[in-house]
């Protein structure tokens, strides 16, 4: 049996569908350990029975939103079987997305390097000569 072509563009489009629902109803979430976050990508199986949610936060700590999240897996699931179109409605799994930390980390240590290199330029050394220049006598 073939295929359809369609087929990964759903789960991409359920995925996506996912990602908005999901957003909108963590917002109604009174768990204080849940602070500003941000919903970076959802990852559905083919069969649709599970979903990875990876999130990034703002304000709060990482491991206790996460720990929340998960908790509130079951409430938020239920608030997407009310806006989904789907015969099968996937579990929730939070997952803290270190991305950002990364780029964060990176971008530091290049320009920390950049610094440096520039650093290094300035400082001549004394008994080098610059190009042109006549050694004293």
């Amino acid at each position: 049996m073939r295929h359809k072509k369609s087929a990964p563009n759903r789960s991409h489009r359920v995925s996506d569908q996912i990602q908005r629902d999901v957003a909108e109803l963590i917002r109604d979430l009174k768990d204080p350990r849940i602070g500003m976050i941000t919903i970076n990508h959802v990852e559905v199986t083919p069969d649709y029975a599970h979903a990875k949610v990876f999130f990034s936060v703002l304000t709060g700590d990482s491991q206790a939103c996460e720990l929340a999240l998960n908790e509130a897996a079951g409430f938020v699931r239920n608030g997407l079987f009310k806006r989904l179109q789907i015969h099968t409605v996937p579990t929730l799994h939070f997952h803290f997305d270190r991305t950002t930390e990364r780029a964060a980390e990176l971008s530091a240590l290049i320009t920390r390097a950049v610094k440096d290199k520039a650093k290094d330029a300035d400082e001549v050394p004394a008994d080098s000569k610059a190009p042109g220049e006549a050694l004293p006598e």
